[in-house]
Parts: C-alpha cells; structure tokens; sequence
C-alpha cells in the first residue's frame, strides 16, 4: 500500500482557469476533513474546491470524492481514477479551480482535474506506506543520552518534549517498532 511522503501545492493553467492542487498524507477521516475544510477556507470565492480523501482507518476504507459544482463525474471521479492507478491510500487532495472566462468541455476538466491529482501526488513522492502509532514515554534525566541514542536509531519522530522532575516525550514511530517501545526498561510507556 502507498500513501505520499510530503504535504505539497501544485499549480497550472489552462485556457485561463487557474488550478491548484494541494495533497497531504493523513492517517484518519476527521485528519482528511480538516485538511480540506482548511482549503475550502483560504480559496472563498474559487469557483470550485473538489476534494478527495482514501484512508484506512481501523482496517476500514473510506474513500470520498464529488465533483463540488463542476458536471457529474468530470472532477472528483478522474481525481480518484488517479489514486487507483497509483495505488495511493491515506490521503487528502483538494483541487481549486478559478474559471478564466474560457470552457474547457467535459473532456477538458476530466484531464484538468486529472492532471492536478498526478502532479500533486509526483510532486509529493510516493512512498510505502507505514502505519504509524503515538506513545508518551516518561524516564529519568540519567536515561538521556540513552534515550536520544534509540530515537536517533530507531527513526522515531518526536512530536513534544516536556523536562519537569522527569522528561516526558512524545512520539510517533512505525506500527512495527511497538513492542520494542514497549518493553523498554527503566520508561513508563503509555500508548495513546
């Protein structure tokens, strides 16, 4: 399964009208949602947000698209096609459109709104795809540099960091990496 590396923008034009593309990884439908909402909101007067989001969630696939005003079956299903033929999952796409004046024709937008999903998706990278689970681990200063070594070996992404009387640390490492994590000695891992 595949998903993209990096959230990413994209931009063309096309008889006047202007697309853009945004893509970003998500892990959840409410994550996907959020992300295209948040679009919706920078481009108010876009003549058209058509989004998309394919995520596995809890084992389930979700997979959403309409056409957001444009003629049926000319934005969000070409969009889709794309992340079918890739192979694309737990991902977000919207693509905006602003109408330079000129129509393209069905055919027109079904390759526009298609191109916009290849490009956004190329720009991002794709990449395998890695379910990712989130600890907060708590440990004493004198396990730092220990700690810090495994981070640094184990490619965990450390989200937040809190130094009290001990150090709690937040994290997000691959599904694979958690009965590791678990059995640390010496930590209190709590699996959020």
């Amino acid at each position: 399964m595949n998903t993209v590396k990096n959230e990413t923008i994209i931009e063309f034009e096309e008889k006047k009208s202007r697309f853009i593309g945004y893509i970003k990884p998500v892990s959840s439908v409410k994550e996907a949602e959020k992300f295209i909402n948040g679009i919706r909101e920078m481009h108010p007067n876009a003549t058209h947000n058509v989004p998309l989001y394919r995520v596995v969630e809890n084992g389930q696939e979700y997979f959403k698209y309409n056409d957001d005003g444009e003629p049926s079956n000319t934005a969000g299903k070409p969009m889709a096609e794309i992340l079918n033929i890739l192979d694309v999952y737990n991902v977000a796409l919207v693509a905006t459109r602003y109408f330079g004046g000129i129509k393209l024709g069905a055919g027109g937008l079904i390759r526009n709104y298609a191109k916009t999903a290849k490009l956004a998706v190329n720009e991002a990278k794709i990449t395998e795809y890695r379910e990712k689970v989130v600890f907060i681990l708590d440990y004493d200063y004198s396990m730092t540099s220990e700690m810090e070594s495994f981070f640094a070996k184990s490619d965990i992404k450390i989200i937040e960091q809190n130094y009290l009387d001990r150090i709690s640390v937040k994290i997000e490492a691959d599904k694979e990496q958690a009965d590791e994590i678990e059995a640390l000695n010496g930590v209190i891992v709590v699996r959020l």
